[in-house]
């Protein structure tokens, strides 16, 4: 635990992830990310079904039941790459100016990032549009997958 942590209901917070400024306009800067990261995800997907679509020609057929995980598969190359890669942001989130972040100061790792990712794409699924109310009744804008892996997505430009 480095210098200008504290411990506050059991998690360790950094102080430096105190200041309200960070959590300005999070939220909607959250959902114009998300838009622009499935936007590059369906465009990366693009040259991937191509080579799916020539594998199963070779294959005479048996290649193509790749297609049915390809999606799944281009966003979570994208997101361990992206998310988990050093600037703790999807392209989305960079053009957004935020991040995401551990309440302890730590890096976000690829393992980390893609779970984060799947337990959004899993709440979505179950709790859409719901699941956006957690981020109505905390102070960080922290939505539930937030909470369970002890992260939050912060500005990057105060």
């Amino acid at each position: 635990m480095n210098d200008t942590a504290r411990v506050i209901d059991g998690e360790i917070l950094n102080s430096r992830l105190d200041d309200r400024r960070l959590y300005a306009g999070v939220r909607t800067r959250r959902i114009v990310a998300c838009a622009v990261d499935y936007l590059v995800i369906g465009l990366l997907t693009i040259p991937f079904a191509i080579l799916v679509f020539l594998l199963g020609i070779l294959t005479l057929g048996l290649g193509w039941v790749l297609f049915s995980i390809l999606v799944p598969a281009v966003a979570v190359i994208y997101i361990w790459n992206t998310l988990g890669g050093a600037n703790q942001a999807t392209l989305g989130m960079k053009m957004m100016d935020i991040r995401l972040e551990r309440l302890d100061g730590g890096r976000i790792d690829g393992l980390t990032a893609v779970a984060h990712s799947v337990l959004f794409w899993a709440g979505n699924f179950l709790l859409t549009p719901l699941v956006l109310l957690v981020t109505l009744f905390n102070d960080r804008k922290r939505t539930l997958h937030d909470l369970l892996l002890g992260t939050v997505v912060a500005r990057t430009d105060v």
